[in-house]
């Protein structure tokens, strides 16, 4: 086994070194506390998790959210959390964080966060929003980002702590990848259309710790993919991808200690993910190609000796892939779901959905669940054969990923929360 200090576990799943320290808060086993779960990487161990439901069958609660965004819903200890923008009068806008019931649904707090200036506001892709990076959790802090508009922290019961908006930058497409904590830091990318770069906050006030330049060889300097913790030969790594390449930096410092380079792919969305001693990437536009990269010993370029296998068929520009077991699986924005074996790249199945997908797939009680953008979502059995378990219609677009616990799967459609369950 390569030395990638992840336990592996037939059929199961591996926790990153992301939750090595214990925060304030002790959080349930079932808790999902950022962008894909308490692994990162859309894993839960949730038992009792509903395979069938309708827009009017199994939904246990569903209430309206105040405002839009596609940030996804986080789950810790019985609270729910999200972020939205708020059209306050025609020239202001309130970004805003939300805390809600996941017993039943009940609006407990509404924070207003930012207030940027309208004319920041509209250069934005149509599938974006000005609140699409989801909420992290971490002890008894909630840290919320909105790209270039600016990130907080606040209290558990809805005080600002602090905000930053000094980390200046020019997007495409508006906001999109959703922060990382590492130790002390809160990290994010800032890859705009010009001098991109990895960013490190103090997560405890705000205060900018380190910003590396990626030095980018893409004719398209901007992506918007959320990075990965890992360790790696016995140290802890970032792994973020940006056009043209994904690294790994030492969170010390931000010095990049490797880069693995996919020529001129940008705008890159999807959060990697490991197994088996590799780290799995999507190149991004124009053609993605899923690329298994080798991460022991890995030092500088190390395109030419780190790559395990490539494919190029189906592969996401958008959601990103789960790994259980040995095998892979994603779904491509065209509605393509594929299974390989995820340490050789051999396809057991690929087989079209419907739809269009931009949330990321998860894997809960032995099912792995998928949600088009017209809020279908489809149960598939994990297996080297295709089987389709239910397909599910709630009538309401659907851009933002799953969050489950156990008898409960939440999802935020455009107008509304649903909690999936009895």
């Amino acid at each position: 086994m390569a030395p990638l200090l992840i336990t592996v576990m037939k059929r199961s799943f591996f926790l990153l070194a992301v939750f090595a320290s214990a925060p304030a808060v002790l959080m349930g086993a079932q808790d999902w506390p950022e962008f894909r779960g308490p692994t990162a990487q859309g894993l839960s161990t949730a038992t009792n998790v509903p395979v069938k439901w309708s827009a009017t069958d199994s939904v246990a609660w569903k209430t309206a959210v105040p405002g839009k965004g596609w940030s996804s819903p986080v789950l810790v200890n019985g609270k729910i959390y999200l972020t939205s923008a708020v059209q306050e009068k025609p020239d202001a806008i309130s970004l805003r964080a939300l805390c809600f019931s996941s017993g039943d649904g009940k609006l407990l707090w509404n924070t207003g966060v930012l207030n940027p200036d309208v004319e920041s506001t509209k250069k934005m892709h149509s599938k974006n929003s000005l609140a699409s990076p989801t909420p992290i959790v971490h002890g008894d802090d909630l840290f919320v980002h909105f790209g270039h508009l600016g990130t907080a922290c606040l209290s558990l019961d809805g005080k600002v702590r602090w905000r930053q908006t000094e980390i200046k930058y020019a997007p495409v497409h508006g906001n999109g990848g959703t922060p990382l904590i590492a130790g002390p830091l809160l990290v994010f990318g800032c890859d705009s259309a010009e001098d991109p770069t990895l960013v490190a906050l103090d997560k405890a006030t705000g205060k900018l710790k380190w910003r590396t330049p990626r030095n980018s060889a893409a004719r398209n300097k901007f992506s918007f993919a959320t990075p990965l913790l890992a360790e790696v030969d016995g140290r802890t790594q970032i792994i973020s991808p940006a056009s043209g390449f994904v690294g790994g930096y030492d969170p010390a410092d931000g010095r990049e200690i490797w880069r693995f380079r996919y020529g001129n792919g940008y705008s890159v969305v999807p959060r990697p993910v490991i197994s088996h001693g590799l780290v799995f990437i999507s190149s991004g536009f124009d053609k993605p190609v899923l690329h298994a990269i080798r991460l022991a010993d890995a030092k500088g370029d190390i395109t030419e000796t780190h790559a395990a296998w490539s494919y190029s068929k189906g592969v996401p520009n958008t959601p990103s892939m789960s790994v259980v077991g040995d095998e892979i699986y994603f779904v491509s924005d065209g509605g393509i779901a594929t299974c390989l074996d995820s340490r050789t790249g051999s396809l057991h199945w690929s087989e079209r959905l419907g739809g269009g997908f931009s949330a990321s797939p998860i894997h809960a009680g032995g099912y792995l669940f998928f949600l088009n953008e017209e809020g279908v979502g489809f149960v598939i059995r994990p297996g080297k054969t295709f089987d389709l378990v239910s397909k599910n219609e709630m009538g309401e677009r659907a851009l933002a990923s799953y969050a489950v616990t156990d008898n409960r799967i939440f999802v935020r459609t455009e107008a509304h929360l649903w909690a999936i369950g009895k």
